[in-house]
């Protein structure tokens, strides 16, 4: 069994060599995806920039078909899987259990991914990843998203059955790692998503094939959104993990506290979920009972649960930093992080992108009354972006730098620009993020093609100068977002090809901190507060948030006039 097992040299961490060679092909499938995702994105940003409106209708909807489900479901779930064979087998030390199993699910993925991106690119199925019944796509895309679904619930069981695995074989101590534990996190929220897939994709193929005769809107609407939004919950789960690995690895960090952690990834699997109803908030039927306690206690809780997190990391890496001896006024800790390493920066540009843009805005469109401002506007998509795209995809890819030569034993090429990438990458889709979430305030619709509405024989509506300017800013910053994206798809595509072979060498700078002593933890930080820095960000988030809920209060307001 021993030869089974190689141990790494630079971090001691035990990779089981199948565990090993699914990561691998995981990992390199997400990459794929979020390239060609990202090509089709560009195309996007391009078509909303009413003065160059690159696409006609019929290439546009098939464009943004083909970008939102590749880059919201293909590159994020896939690259979620090999996270989740890391923290079960790698972190835990043990063999992946069945891996033909897990072989088997990849397959399915890859065969559900490839049918998708083909029956779109024929021109079939222009439905948008929400595939909104009575809209109806060719059979085959339902099926590739099914087969898709049942290859990650595969991998998922794959995941459980490991950890079951670990703690028979005694491979650890104790309970499991903090990142283990966000992984399972997110391993239970992939369950219940993908089994929503399976409660409404599974009829509505059916109905394409003519054995149903319809499919109810509502009901469909109402099961999707636990399907759709629900995957982005998987994520968040994730790249918190990650925010945890990443401050341990960069830094030696320890977790504030283990157990009030813990507990905030407990409450994603019993609020987070929930947050899908802010797409049904305008539906007539959906009872308002439902729409109350969706926007009230269980969204208070869930955010709460976001806010530890937000609190804990960088209060982690202050802590490890005082400790290190930079603990001199508010921020010295911060400006002597590594900010030329992209692990680092990335993942701390995701921690901020995703609580300040992601995070308020999120909460914002979460609250029933505003909800109607911008519903179906698209500020959606703008928060989508500071989400999915700054928040998991920046931490993802912040992991990537540190895996490839850990797990692909292969040097990074082009170090100097991958110093650069996050920077890049993350400036662009803060643009993207703030200039959608603009234009959608001034009421630019989401979903339409054109937003003056040219072609349909009516009156061309004007919206103020100010939408025009914001999204034309968009896709200033989606060319700017895409260049940084594919900066690292080429990276990391001839970092694993062509990279320097490292074999047993140990690398230096090394690419595991030292924690530091427990003794030096006394007597750090400005006070009796041993984060201050942290503190003070935290303010300042707060009062961000304050002014930005009432505002959009006095926009509501100003919607009807009372006399």
């Amino acid at each position: 069994m021993s030869e089974q097992f190689r141990t790494c040299p630079d971090t001691g961490l035990k990779f089981h060599k199948p565990a090993e060679n699914l990561m691998k092909a995981n990992a390199v499938a997400a990459v794929v995806f979020l390239l060609v995702g990202g090509i089709y994105g560009l195309l996007v940003g391009l078509t909303r920039w009413p003065a160059v409106h690159l696409l006609p209708a019929d290439a546009f909807y098939l464009t943004l078909t083909a970008h939102g489900i590749n880059v919201l479901i293909f590159w994020m779930i896939f690259f979620e899987i090999a996270v989740l064979y890391f923290a079960s087998s790698v972190l835990l030390g043990c063999r992946l259990a069945v891996p033909k199993v897990a072989w088997a699910g990849f397959a399915l993925m890859l065969i559900g991914a490839l049918m998708n991106n083909y029956i779109v690119a024929t021109g079939t199925s222009s439905v948008m990843m929400t595939s909104y019944a009575p809209m109806e796509a060719h059979p085959l895309f339902y099926l590739s998203l099914i087969l898709f679904a049942v290859g990650a619930l595969l991998g998922c069981m794959v995941f459980f059955a490991t950890l079951v695995v670990a703690k028979q074989e005694k491979t650890y101590e104790g309970s499991v790692s903090l990142v283990t534990f966000g992984a399972i996190t997110a391993a239970i929220i992939a369950v219940f998503t993908i089994v929503s897939g399976a409660i409404i994709l599974v009829p509505t193929l059916l109905w394409s094939l003519g054995f149903i005769a319809e499919i109810d809107a509502l009901a469909y609407r109402l099961i999707w959104w636990a399907f759709g939004h629900s995957s982005q919950q998987i994520n968040v789960a994730a790249h918190i993990s990650i925010w945890y690995a990443i401050a341990a690895i960069c830094f030696g960090a320890k977790p504030m506290s283990e157990k009030v952690s813990r507990m905030a990834f407990l409450m994603y699997i019993l609020f987070l979920q929930l947050a899908s109803a802010h797409h049904l908030l305008v539906d007539p039927g959906v009872s308002s009972e439902f729409k109350m306690f969706n926007t009230s206690y269980a969204m208070y809780l869930a955010v709460m649960a976001s806010m530890v997190h937000g609190l804990t990391v960088p209060g982690s890496i202050e802590s490890a930093q005082r400790a290190k001896g930079f603990n001199s006024g508010l921020f010295e800790w911060l400006r002597r992080a590594p900010w030329g390493n992209p692990t680092f920066s990335g993942m701390f540009i995701s921690l901020i992108g995703f609580g300040f843009l992601g995070g308020i805005s999120g909460v914002v469109m979460g609250a029933e009354q505003i909800n109607i401002l911008m519903h179906n506007t698209v500020y959606v998509p703008g928060h989508f972006h500071a989400t999915v795209v700054i928040g998991s995809t920046l931490a993802f890819m912040a992991l990537t730098y540190w895996l490839v030569p850990i797990l692909f034993r292969r040097e990074l090429v082009f170090k100097k620009v991958a110093a650069w990438q996050p920077y890049i990458f993350g400036l662009g889709m803060s643009g993207v993020a703030l200039f959608l979430m603009g234009a959608g305030t001034l009421g630019v619709p989401r979903r339409h093609w054109d937003i003056t509405f040219s072609l349909t024989g009516g009156v061309v509506h004007e919206f103020p100068a100010a939408a025009n300017t914001m999204l034309a800013l968009n896709g200033l910053s989606v060319i700017l977002a895409v260049l940084g994206g594919a900066l690292f798809c080429v990276i990391i595509v001839l970092s694993i090809l062509f990279g320097r072979k490292l074999g047993d060498e140990k690398q230096e700078p090394a690419l595991i901190a030292t924690p530091p002593d427990d003794a030096a933890y006394e007597g750090i930080g400005r006070g009796s507060i041993s984060v201050p820095g942290t503190f003070v960000m935290a303010m300042v988030f707060f009062v961000a948030f304050a002014l930005y809920y009432f505002i959009n209060w006095k926009y509501l307001a100003e919607t009807w006039g009372i006399s």
